[in-house]
């Protein structure tokens, strides 16, 4: 039978940098550049909460770094290194090898060396912890109490179709399609499923804008209580004109509260949510066609306190739905 350490010499002891320590001491070694600042962030997986027992151990990978180098793309930060924590009720090889090829694939397109970690057995299904280190210009780091009075919100990328996806999973909305829309082949469930289990972390993006930007953050828990921490953090309030959301064409086939609440409250979307000035359009519609990414403009910074989402009639939409919280029943 493999040993914890024989895991981690096979499929996560591949060569780091020059310059860098990777595993095998008790501590990894690595530097950063002079002048700039290290930023850091971890996130936790676990089976049955963030991701199914059904998915894909290549994409699992892949998910378990893009949510932290998220973190990153939100502060317009560079990849550096991270670790991985991996607990397994046991050990398959075939499933680890593909976990491994995903997070390295991932690893390696953003320069982000896996340079330590821990294995351990879990009692209860598995359980992912990554911890990313960037490197970053203090002057230029893209802080939530940024936002000002006048700044356009942006966002990158298509929303809701993560939140639709988890929703049909976990057997709370129903799937009734069996044709795509919009050009799009097969049942809504296949349309929105990558977005789900592979996203694509905004990193370049947030490196290009953060010259150009007051505040930002990366959309975890639903657009609108992520927002909601950046008007929080900054002493303003917000209106969002709901007609220029931009929202993932598969989700045209559901119900307006559905659509909704997947736009607004969905989680799981890692783009990016936006503050900054109106002579920065030229500059924001440049950048977003050079990175290949849609950067959607869906409303603007107000004085006072309070989000205002307003829909196709012009009315204020009342109650906002809510985004994610783990502790929330």
């Amino acid at each position: 039978m493999a040993s914890e350490f024989d895991l981690i010499s096979r499929f996560f002891k591949r060569p780091v940098p020059a310059g860098m320590l990777g595993g095998g001491d008790d501590c990894a070694l690595f530097r950063i550049a002079p002048g700039l600042e290290l930023a850091t962030s971890k996130d936790l997986l676990l089976e049955g909460r963030h991701f199914f027992p059904d998915v894909d151990a290549f994409t699992l990978g892949h998910k378990s770094l893009a949510v932290n180098l998220s973190d990153l793309a939100a502060m317009g930060a560079k990849p550096i290194a991270c670790l991985l924590g991996l607990a397994l009720p046991s050990f398959d090889e075939s499933w680890v090898a593909r976990f491994a090829d995903g997070f390295y694939a991932l690893a390696d397109q953003h320069g982000c060396a896996l340079i330590g970690g821990d294995t351990t057995r879990s009692e209860h299904g598995i359980a992912i912890s990554v911890t990313v280190f960037g490197e970053i210009n203090p002057t230029q780091a893209m802080r939530r109490n940024a936002a000002k009075v006048g700044d356009d919100i942006w966002v990158s990328g298509q929303l809701g179709a993560a939140d639709v996806a988890y929703r049909i999973l976990a057997g709370s909305l129903k799937d009734d399609s069996s044709q795509g829309l919009f050009g799009l082949e097969g049942s809504l469930l296949a349309q929105t499923r990558a977005s789900l289990e592979c996203p694509n972390p905004r990193v370049f993006l947030g490196r290009r804008l953060a010259a150009h930007t007051h505040a930002a953050i990366d959309i975890s828990d639903g657009l609108l209580q992520d927002l909601g921490h950046i008007l929080q953090a900054s002493g303003v309030g917000a209106r969002i004109d709901g007609r220029l959301l931009p929202v993932h064409p598969a989700l045209a086939q559901l119900s307006q509260a559905d659509r909704r609440h997947a736009v607004l409250a969905g989680g799981d979307v890692y783009e990016l949510c936006l503050t900054a000035a109106e002579d920065q359009r030229d500059n924001f519609e440049r950048i977003g066609l050079e990175a290949g990414v849609p950067l959607t403009r869906i409303g603007q910074i107000i004085a006072g306190t309070g989000l205002r989402v307003m829909d196709d009639a012009g009315q204020c939409i009342e109650p906002l739905p809510q985004g994610f919280d783990h502790f929330r029943k």
